[in-house]
């Protein structure tokens, strides 16, 4: 009762004027980011930055909210309609959004991911105001040992993004993994894979450089090889609909609930991010449809899930930034930079020394999730005319974009350099049929299982077992036995 009788005071200060003008502004330069690929939250709020001297605490972490919020929600558009995801958790929803444009469903599809980021941002907001402490708590258990298996359950659920050619997915996986590999050893220093220890190289190769090369740059370059197909009557098609049918209402409810479930927790665990839970909701909506032979060519399930938990995470994230002082992701970060130049400390005090802050944070969410609502679903047909752009000046303002937005984020030629190298592996991808996603896939979790495993081992002594005797890290394995043994069991009976 009291976390409801501070909420209530939260959203009395929220809907003041002025802090909801900051909300609004954050909203929508939140969305003008996610549509823009290569600039994301954290890069924006650390732009912001230097306004912490003049604009009030509250005011400040409102617009940060909101454009967290926001960029969630913009990441959808640009990869529906012509499939360039701006970060990593988008890039499950390109997947079918694109495919669902191509087929004249832009409108369906951006309704879809825009509702589900609705449900699913309040739903996370709700467990953020009630059940925060249950969520840390359980987060805090996570050892090394249970990353390593979450991990391993990442990377079988893999299997359902491999492709028709299951080598050719495998292929695809792991050179993610090796590329994964490149840059510092964060156990022992050492360089690797870096050529030469060329310095551009020791970071790492940068997650958003390599989306954006692979499925916007290699796309277009695909499609622009293609030349006939380039044609919008062949390739990009607009039937008018922007509104979801019956049919549509009933295959995204359930996968919005199920991404939330898996966006919240996920998010709240130091590393979990989005990747992770939009990876896991887009295997689980293709293993529970009644169609699955329609995933990979449309199916609007595949944009509700991840979409839903790729904005359930952002709620998650912001739970241990605010109740334990934890950054799991780059932009609460720089939220907790943030937070430190008002001279606020985050962590257990911080509701009792702040609590007119955090409540009305809080509340901001709620109302910034109806915000970015009323503010996307008018645009939808604005968004869907882009469609009836010209192949040519579509593909070549995609590149434009794409290098200014990459260029931007790092300042860097060796990066806008590494964009075209991706693009042209996206291309001969693409020309070849290998599937793009496994190979972003093992990028981004090679690195994350293979500290984790490290780590792990050392706090053993070398002991193997530590990751089947504590009971979280069995059951992780366990999950991804199952999945991996029981539908070819289903598959053995049906024949």
């Amino acid at each position: 009762m009291d976390a409801f009788s501070s909420l209530m005071g939260g959203f009395a200060n929220a809907l003041q004027p002025n802090t909801l003008m900051w909300g609004f502004v954050g909203c929508f330069v939140g969305t003008l980011v996610g549509v823009l690929p290569g600039i994301g939250p954290a890069l924006t709020i650390a732009l912001l930055l230097p306004l912490t001297y003049q604009v009030p605490a509250t005011a400040m972490f409102v617009m940060f909210a909101g454009i967290y919020y926001g960029a969630a929600y913009g990441g959808s558009t640009t990869s529906i309609l012509v499939r360039t995801p701006g970060e990593a958790g988008s890039m499950m929803t390109a997947l079918e959004g694109y495919q669902m444009a191509r087929r004249g469903r832009a409108g369906p599809a951006l309704a879809t991911a825009a509702i589900g980021s609705f449900v699913a941002g309040t739903i996370g907001t709700l467990a953020l105001t009630f059940i925060a402490p249950w969520v840390v708590d359980l987060a805090l258990t996570f050892g090394p040992a249970e990353y390593f298996s979450l991990m391993v359950l990442s990377l079988v659920a893999v299997t359902a993004v491999l492709g028709q050619s299951l080598i050719r997915g495998l292929l695809a996986l792991s050179l993610g993994m090796l590329l994964g590999m490149v840059g510092i050893d964060l156990q022992t220093g050492q360089a690797r894979f870096t050529f030469g220890h060329q310095p551009w190289l020791l970071d790492g190769i940068g997650m958003t450089t390599a989306i954006v090369g692979i499925f916007a740059v290699g796309e277009a370059a695909y499609m622009a090889w293609q030349g006939r197909e380039s044609k919008p009557s062949a390739v990009l098609k607009v039937d008018g609909r922007v509104t979801m049918s019956k049919a549509d209402w009933g295959r995204s409810w359930k996968p919005w609930l199920r991404g939330a479930f898996y966006g919240f927790p996920i998010g709240a665990m130091p590393a979990g991010g989005s990747d992770v839970p939009t990876l896991l909701s887009y295997y689980t909506e293709k293993k529970l449809a009644k169609n699955p032979e329609e995933f990979g060519h449309g199916a609007i399930e595949g944009v509700a899930g991840p979409e839903a938990a790729n904005n359930a995470a952002a709620a998650g994230v912001l739970m241990p930034l605010l109740t334990l002082g934890i950054p799991t992701s780059a932009t609460a970060a720089v939220m907790l930079s943030a937070f430190q130049g008002y001279g606020i400390q985050t962590g257990p005090g911080l509701f009792s020394s702040n609590g007119t802050l955090v409540w009305t944070l809080i509340a901001s969410l709620y109302i910034g999730n109806v915000i970015l609502l009323v503010l996307n679903l008018p645009l939808i047909g604005l968004w869907v005319k882009l469609l009836k752009i010209p192949p040519p000046w579509l593909w070549a303002g995609i590149i434009v974009v794409s290098t200014l937005g990459v260029y931007g984020a790092s300042n860097s030629l060796h990066d806008v350099g590494l964009l075209y190298v991706f693009g042209l592996l996206g291309f001969l991808m693409r020309r070849f049929a290998i599937p793009a996603p496994p190979l972003i896939v093992g990028l981004i979790l090679a690195p994350m299982a293979e500290q984790s495993m490290r780590q792990a081992l050392t706090i053993s002594m070398g002991d193997w077992s530590t990751f089947v005797t504590r009971p979280i890290s069995a059951s992780l394995l366990a999950v991804a036995v199952l999945m991996m043994v029981v539908p070819r069991l289903v598959r053995l009976r049906q024949h």
